[in-house]
């Protein structure tokens, strides 16, 4: 069974493996089926791991909306065809911030940093 360390670690990769290939337009990302395909997997990927992180660990961070990621997941799974890729992209680094302040990136690195301490200086 995979520890909670090993499901945030799951995340961060798949995390980072999203921004190392994201572009930075929209249209852009519209244009590149390859690219929207590697972004709906990693997706996924953190889905599948923040279902599996423990409830003990949720609850010590209900800051992270483990329930929304999870969600997201499922509708990507199972409602693929039906997809609206502007959403999808606004899930990305790239896509438009919906957090405010200096320094903030996106809000899911955001919130698994305060889990994993990443972010703290």
């Amino acid at each position: 069974m995979r520890s909670d360390a090993d499901r945030l670690g799951d995340i961060l990769d798949a995390t980072a493996k999203i921004a190392e290939r994201i572009t930075e337009s929209f249209d852009a990302f519209q244009g590149d089926e390859v690219l929207q395909v590697w972004v709906i997997h990693h997706l996924q990927v953190i889905g599948e791991a923040a279902r599996g992180v423990s409830q003990s660990l949720k609850d010590l961070h209900p800051e992270v909306p483990w329930s929304e990621i999870v969600a997201l997941r499922n509708i990507l799974v199972h409602e693929y065809f039906g997809l609206n890729m502007h959403q999808v992209w606004t899930m990305t680094p790239e896509g438009p911030p919906r957090t405010g302040g200096a320094g903030s990136t996106h809000p899911l690195r955001d919130r698994t940093d305060s889990v994993t301490g990443e972010g703290a200086a």
